[in-house]
């Protein structure tokens, strides 16, 4: 029979904090929550931000004075949300005010007369130009008398055009968790982020690896901008130039894959199927397809796959700004000119299918975990949703590289009959909706409503519901539909679809036709939608749409297919899976657990195998390799 991919573990970390319980998807609705979930979320955030502490059951401030929890959540409230979402880019990652940049310039001897400097020996180039003349100076120093010309490099400094970023929340610095050893941030990032979601499971993973033989797992995780901060690729192409050294660190960490390979090597010692697709924006999207077709076809039976991308540096930024594809302060002054602001609107940079100007950067981190839906029955485990299918198609030719094209079309399309094909017609048309790409573009508002209102009109669906998240977070290329997922697992958990708050009116150019975009928060009750579909579009023509399906519709598929008996016994081991994954949650709001990361643990080496022609044991592994591997092609061959 066929295997569903169930989705039973979620974590990560964005600019609406902790992914795990739900807590970025609760940030997005603190002021509409009932008041102990708000209350938790707050406590989460604070938490991160270094505002709130526990320790010998008492909780504190963060400077440790006693405090009463809700009174003090209370009143830091407007900190906890000016920290957090789409904001003013702060200073922790580098100052915007004053970003380095070198003028070149060529000095002239004056033909009658040289000019003269002084540097230390050391500084000396190793090849003296022929029309310096070198005296010593004493002290270790020499004098040059220039009789030509030099060229120079001139350091200035100059502020950012552009000020809005979804930043991770303020305060939260994840290196500070571990022993980073000078990681990038993108890799600081995926311990966080693929901790939690290990931890959030409510199942420990030596349990898993008692049910799941080493290459029965897949890790599936990486970035497309690749690791661009100075203790990566940005720094392995600066020293040189800054007068600084390579160091052995910056190139191998700065690969795009490097978040699979710190998850297998830190965190859960894997020796299964590991990897990464890069899709610029799409990228988490087709993670998630190769994920499940491993799922699909029974060769693996757990799978963690996710993204974590760490994009906030003045190179990133200034080339995206070159594109004209960020919405810097000039253009938001002027898209607000009939307001009369002194400043930029900050926090609203970022209005998808409205009057906008441009995109907003942001970072984060997204992993969820997956199982085949008989693991699940097994382990009890948390059902908080299934992937139907992911579905991921190129542009074809195309005049400019950056420029849409028809893949997305199809992506849509296909995406669209699958859901139809679990759901019908009925769910489509009333119980589905899309949380669209949006990035917050006038050629993004114009052609993927184009491509929804198609794809609806076609299905004859009469008003599907649309959002968009990055209206709240930004845009976190790789990441993107990441943050997609986790938002829509927690609709599922609460019943409220997130409005596009930032927009205030749907733009004249946008195609409204069967379409209903959601400006104010829609509640529709946590089993008012079957499935929704997650749009991704990506630079290049990398296109990709997901349908997902609600965790009631999962769990009436599995009731069908494992029997009635089946769930309820599932049902009962699934109990004390969630009270352990509360008490993980509580544990990380209080600053009890920290992320896992295990350096130089456990390494294994030849001597650790025992290999016959029909099995492979691993020492320490509960279950063993099977080395009767299939043969597709028997009929092939003699």
């Amino acid at each position: 029979m066929s295997k569903l991919p169930v989705i039973i573990g979620l974590g990560g970390v964005n600019p609406a904090g902790r992914s795990s319980s739900h807590h970025g998807y609760r940030r997005l609705l603190l002021d509409v929550l009932g008041e102990q979930d708000a209350l938790a979320t707050r406590a989460s955030l604070a938490s991160l931000m270094g505002l709130l502490r526990k320790a010998g059951g008492q909780w504190s401030d963060g400077q440790g004075n006693p405090i009463e929890l809700a009174s003090y959540l209370r009143s830091i409230d407007p900190a906890l949300k000016a920290g957090t979402l789409i904001r003013r880019l702060e200073d922790n990652l580098f100052d915007p005010a004053n970003v380095l940049f070198h003028k070149r310039a060529t000095l002239n001897a004056d033909p009658d007369k040289p000019f003269s400097f002084l540097i230390r020996k050391q500084h000396l180039p190793d090849a003296i130009p022929l029309d310096w003349q070198l005296s010593e100076h004493g002290e270790g120093q020499v004098k040059v008398d220039v009789h030509g010309t030099m060229d120079v490099l001139t350091e200035n400094y100059q502020r950012s055009t552009v000020n809005s970023a979804g930043q991770l929340p303020t305060g939260f610095d994840p290196k500070d968790l571990y022993a980073s050893r000078n990681h990038p941030r993108g890799l600081q990032m995926t311990i966080y982020g693929a901790s939690d979601a290990i931890q959030s499971l409510g199942i420990d993973w030596d349990t898993i690896l008692g049910h799941v033989a080493p290459d029965q797992i897949s890790v599936y995780a990486g970035s497309c901008m690749t690791q661009l901060d100075y203790n990566g690729n940005g720094g392995l192409l600066q020293a040189r130039l800054l007068g600084k050294k390579v160091s052995s660190k910056q190139l191998p960490l700065g690969f795009a894959e490097m978040p699979a390979d710190f998850i297998n090597a830190y965190i859960l010692g894997n020796l299964g199927t590991t990897g990464t697709s890069v899709a610029a924006c799409a990228t988490f999207l087709y993670n998630l397809r190769q994920g499940i077709r491993d799922i699909q076809a029974g060769t693996h039976r757990i799978v963690i796959v996710g993204t974590s991308e760490a994009p906030i540096t003045p190179e990133v930024i200034e080339g995206y700004a070159t594109m004209g594809a960020l919405a810097d302060d000039e253009a938001l002054l002027a898209l607000d000119k009939h307001k009369n602001l002194q400043h930029p609107d900050h926090a609203r940079a970022c209005r998808p299918f409205g009057d906008n100007v441009g995109f907003t950067l942001s970072e984060s981190a997204q992993y969820v975990v997956l199982c085949d839906d008989d693991l699940a029955i097994e382990l009890g485990a948390n059902i908080l949703g299934s992937v139907n299918d992911v579905f991921v198609n190129a542009d074809g030719y195309k005049k400019s590289i950056a420029s849409p094209g028809v893949g997305n079309y199809i992506t849509m399309a296909k995406a669209a009959a699958a859901t139809r094909n679990i759901i019908g017609e009925e769910g489509l048309r009333h119980r589905s909706y899309v949380h669209a790409h949006g990035t917050g573009t006038p050629q993004n508002r114009t052609t993927e409503s184009h491509i929804m209102s198609m794809v609806a009109g076609t299905w004859k669906i009469p008003r599907w519901p649309v959002t968009a998240l990055k209206s709240y977070i930004g845009h976190s290329l790789a990441s993107s539909a990441g943050d997609q997922l986790a938002c829509s697992l927690g609709m599922w958990q609460y019943g409220i679809i997130p409005g596009i708050l930032t927009t205030e009116r749907i733009a004249d150019d946008v195609y409204k036709s069967n379409l209903d975009f959601l400006l104010q928060h829609r509640d529709v009750g946590v089993t008012g939608m079957d499935a929704v579909l997650l749009n991704s579009k990506g630079f290049g023509g990398n296109n990709a749409t997901a349908s997902i399906l609600a965790p009631h519709v999962t769990l009436k598929m599995l009731e069908k297919k494992h029997g009635r008996n089946a769930m309820s016994a599932y049902a009962q081991r699934n109990e004390g899976v969630r009270e352990k994954a509360q008490r993980y949650d509580e544990a990380a709001t209080a600053g009890e657990v920290g992320p896992i990361y295990r350096f130089d643990h456990n390494v294994l080496d030849g001597d650790a195998l025992e290999l016959s022609q029909s099995t492979l044991q691993i020492k320490g592994s509960q279950k063993s390799i099977d080395l009767q591997v299939p043969n597709p092609y028997a009929d092939m061959c003699e």
